[in-house]
């Protein structure tokens, strides 16, 4: 029995579409973070970056066999590996939102020392 003819057009046609766009976008993952491995600091995030665009082609490319073969499997790897993509995305968007915090700290306190400094530099 092919499963694939149990999935409603609409759903065929949404997938259809969204592979394309998700190859673009991990292909994109890929480029900027072999772009940021061409530095030692920048390989931190450049690695997580690659991987993370091979798993979202990676996706594309199982939900593209599972249309065309019904093989629920296939299915099932296709959306694990969504899964991984999304949790590293998941992991840098906290991990920014951190350093967002951190830098904004630095720059207040780096500005209320420097306003402290000229204040104590004109009162002498």
């Amino acid at each position: 029995m092919n499963e694939a003819a149990t999935v409603s057009p609409a759903v065929h046609i949404t997938v259809n579409k969204m592979t394309p766009d998700m190859n673009f976008v991990g292909l994109f993952y890929i480029i900027i973070g072999a772009i940021e491995c061409l530095t030692i600091i920048g390989a931190i995030l450049g690695i997580p970056l690659i991987i993370c665009g091979l798993r979202l082609r990676e996706s594309a490319d199982s939900f593209r066999t599972y249309l065309s073969s019904g093989d629920t499997i296939m299915l099932e790897r296709a959306l694990e590996r969504e899964s991984r993509f999304f949790f590293i995305q998941k992991v840098f968007i906290i991990i920014s939102i951190v350093l967002l915090v951190l830098y904004i700290i630095f720059f207040i306190v780096f500005g209320l020392a420097m306003i402290s400094h000229f204040q104590n530099f004109q009162s002498v």
